[in-house]
């Protein structure tokens, strides 16, 4: 008997743990249940993308002739879970599809009504019910296979799945049947997924939960939901970890919805991890930056660069906002410990917004951006409501006049408060911040630009309609482009004179550099000012001396010049180096220290690494 699990992935180094912890558990489960009778399962697992064919991956589900199909549905892979089953109806009729997820838990009659080629859906938590499926077609079979050696009928069938609870399901004359849902299970009864999963983790984020359910009630959340909060057993999480520690996993990403809201268990695994840490893994945590008490941010400030980064769902600072999500955060400990992290320059930190939730008008959303941007995230993450099934802000729609699409990801199209233009518009401040802020190349300029605007938002918001205005938003450029485009909006808008715009030329040449190691010299950048002589007297320096480039002891002149940059920059008189072999952990910029020249014309003397050019004369 062949069960296939199969997940559509939004990407490549995406993996699906639901299908993963499915196989796992079921696999445990069946082989504690070798009564007579009871088939031997083999219970597989395929991944895909949605950047696949929708034919690439009927063809290969078709050719894994699996005998039970079951889909892992979410809102990002949910039209292609529907585009394949109706086809795999017409290709395998025989084969019993079963789907599961959020994305069909909530309102399974209404799926199963609307793909009739479904056998039935697994709601909720799915374990335990897929574990009981399983056993169920391994004692039956599959009655139009021919597979009728332990006597299938297909009412032993419906009596089976009627006491199987946690599905809906299609009976032998067509009706439609829910059983009560099923209780949340314990954690602890999860196998540990991937040391048998065969994942290649170097190739992969990993996925791994220390917690199912939250505390919250966020209105927009389906964690909200499910009020039972339950933590795996810290020594078994300890033994999983070192297991990936060991394993030299690039990353593993915690699907815990809030990790920090118990104490002990986000400080035992924190402690854990740093004490471990072999310089390698990256562990990615959301949580309650209101939460992080002066122990968590003590322990959080002695990590390696690198080692964590925090994810921090804000969504808005309207305290009317906040109130009506049933959301409970308090901002002002929020910005005091995001600043607090920010100082030790050692974790990223991604901190979420949403437009579109009650009571935020454009006006209103506008402040709680240049709330949150005044925080200097490492990113800032724009986001769209999202109207799930099954929670309580689908319950709310009349009430805010909020209508969304009814395709996925059911994204609001407008509400009393925002309207679709504002919409529009607040779609095109998430461009400018995705490729500008969040892209970390622009840093220097930005921060001198936002001197010029009276408030971040209204910057970015003057970007994209400059874009608007050159038809540059309908284009695909590349990165060098985007370089003359910001020079150009900056010379159309705040530029008030010649000095302004050589100044900001210099920044952006700045910008440049510190991540791009390039071939050939920009367009933007203008004439390179650094004479012949200069560059071959300093890199013949080096070579004996290794003053400034101590990491190149055993290089000579002509690879020190391939893997730095040496670049003068008129406005503030300074010879700058750009050294590529050492990055910043968390920028990923090139290291650099300013070179003063002797009056022979000589570059002599190292400073302390640059951080910008920006002179005390202009700021």
């Amino acid at each position: 008997m062949k069960i296939l699990l199969a997940a559509v992935n939004a990407k490549y180094i995406h993996s699906n743990l639901a299908v993963y912890c499915l196989r796992a558990y079921a696999q445990k489960y069946l082989s504690g249940q070798k009564e007579s009778g009871l088939r031997d399962a083999e219970i597989e697992t395929a991944e895909y993308t949605i950047n696949q064919q929708i034919d690439d991956i009927l063809a290969d589900i078709y050719k894994r002739k699996p005998d039970v199909l079951c889909f892992s549905c979410y809102i990002w892979n949910m039209e292609y879970a529907k585009a394949l089953v109706r086809e795999l109806g017409k290709i395998r009729p025989d084969m019993p599809i079963w789907l599961g997820g959020p994305e069909v838990s909530y309102d399974a009659e209404d799926v199963l009504t609307r793909l009739p080629a479904v056998k039935g859906i697994m709601k909720g938590e799915g374990e335990e019910t897929f574990a009981e499926l399983c056993k169920m077609y391994c004692t039956y079979g599959t009655e139009e296979r021919g597979d009728t050696d332990a006597g299938y009928a297909k009412a032993d069938e419906d009596e089976s799945l009627a006491e199987i609870e946690g599905i809906s399901y299609r009976d032998r004359n067509g009706g439609i049947k829910s059983n009560r849902w099923r209780r949340v299970m314990d954690l602890n009864k999860v196998p540990f997924v991937y040391a048998m999963s065969g994942i290649e983790q170097h190739n992969k984020i990993i996925y791994y939960e220390s917690s199912r359910g939250c505390p919250f009630s966020c209105s927009y959340c389906l964690s909200s939901v499910d009020k039972q909060l339950r933590f795996r057993d810290l020594n078994l999480v300890k033994k999983e970890l070192q297991f990936f520690i060991d394993q030299g996993a690039p990353q593993v990403k915690f699907v815990d919805r809030t990790f920090n809201c118990k104490h002990e268990h986000a400080v035992s695994i924190w402690r854990y991890i740093a004490e471990h840490d072999r310089g390698i893994t990256n562990f990615h945590f959301e949580v309650a930056a209101d939460l992080l008490n002066d122990e968590e941010l003590e322990i959080l400030s002695r990590m390696r660069p690198g080692l964590v980064q925090l994810e921090i769902g804000v969504q808005s600072t309207n305290p009317d906002t906040i109130r009506e999500i049933r959301r409970t955060m308090d901002f002002s400990k929020v910005r005091s410990a995001v600043n607090r992290i920010r100082i030790g320059r050692n974790i990223h930190r991604h901190l979420d917004l949403i437009a579109g939730l009650p009571y935020e008008d454009i006006k209103s959303f506008a402040g709680s951006f240049d709330d949150v941007y005044a925080l200097k995230p490492e990113q800032l993450q724009l986001g769209f409501l999202k109207v799930l099934k099954g929670s309580h802000m689908e319950e709310k729609k009349k009430e805010y006049g909020l209508v969304c699409q009814d395709r996925t990801p059911y994204e609001a199209l407008y509400t009393r408060w925002m309207s679709y233009e504002d919409m529009i518009r607040l779609k095109g401040v998430e461009e400018m911040v995705e490729v500008y802020y969040n892209s970390g190349q622009f840093r220097n300029t930005l921060e001198a630009l936002e001197t010029k605007f009276s408030s971040a938002f209204l910057m970015y918001d003057g970007m994209y309609r400059f874009y608007e205005k050159c038809g540059y938003e309908k284009q695909q450029h590349k990165r060098g482009a985007r370089y003359e485009i910001l020079l150009g909006f900056i010379e159309s808008s705040v530029s008030e004179c010649d000095r302004d715009k050589e100044y900001f030329r210099e920044l952006l040449t700045f910008d440049y550099y510190l991540r791009e190691n390039a071939k050939s010299r920009p367009d933007f950048a203008g004439e390179y000012k650094v004479s012949k002589e200069i560059l071959r007297s300093f890199y013949e320096k080096e070579e004996t001396e290794h003053r400034y480039l101590p990491s190149y002891t055993g290089y000579d002149r002509n690879q020190m010049r391939k893997m730095t940059h040496l670049e003068y920059f008129a406005w503030s008189g300074k010879y700058v180096l750009f050294d590529y072999k050492e990055r910043d952990v968390l920028s990923k910029d090139a290291r650099t220290c300013e070179i003063v020249r002797s009056c022979q014309d000589k570059l002599v003397s190292c400073k302390s690494e640059v951080k910008s050019i920006k002179c005390r004369e202009y700021t």
